[in-house]
């Protein structure tokens, strides 16, 4: 058995008139996430984890904002799609570790709905999922609500 470790960064610029979704849940907030799919973050860096842990690339290269298709698409239908590839590629997921950077809204309370989707997403038990939130203290884009970050790790085995 060997294994693979990724890791995968994404951001995007909070706008009026979008709905905030992250980790799959759509959470109650004055702004939203750009983007060409639901711009949900946090997915998106899960996503790019694992690709590159698989060496397949990364999400704009799989998904590209390019291809109407994916106007709007749920990001937790885009990862299991990549669960599925990773599945027939004979490799196996087995933790995913991921910090939101937010100034704000406050996210904790969500964090087991988030585990939950990433996990039945990729279909790996929820425990094997593990999402932190931190702040910028008012630093930065993050820190002054311009947008939000995400990062991850993952690793697979073969």
């Amino acid at each position: 058995m060997g294994f693979r470790i990724g890791q995968g960064y994404d951001v995007h610029q909070l706008v009026a008139g979008r709905k905030l979704i992250l980790g799959g849940v759509e959470i109650p907030f004055t702004k939203g996430l750009l983007g060409h799919s639901d711009a949900d973050v946090l997915v998106h860096a899960v996503l790019d984890s694992l690709l590159g842990a698989a060496g397949l690339g990364d999400m704009g290269q799989s998904f590209p904002d390019t291809n109407p298709y994916y106007k709007d698409i749920s990001s937790l239908r885009l990862l299991w799609e990549v669960g599925q590839l990773l599945s027939k590629s004979g490799y196996r997921v087995e933790n995913v570790d991921c910090t939101v950077v937010a100034q704000a809204p406050r996210l904790k309370v969500l964090r087991k709905e988030m585990e939950g989707n990433i996990a039945t997403a990729v279909g790996i038990p929820a425990p094997m999922v593990n999402v932190k939130f931190t702040t910028e203290e008012g630093l930065g884009f993050t820190g002054k609500g311009e947008g939000i970050a995400a990062h991850a790790v993952c690793l697979i085995s073969y």
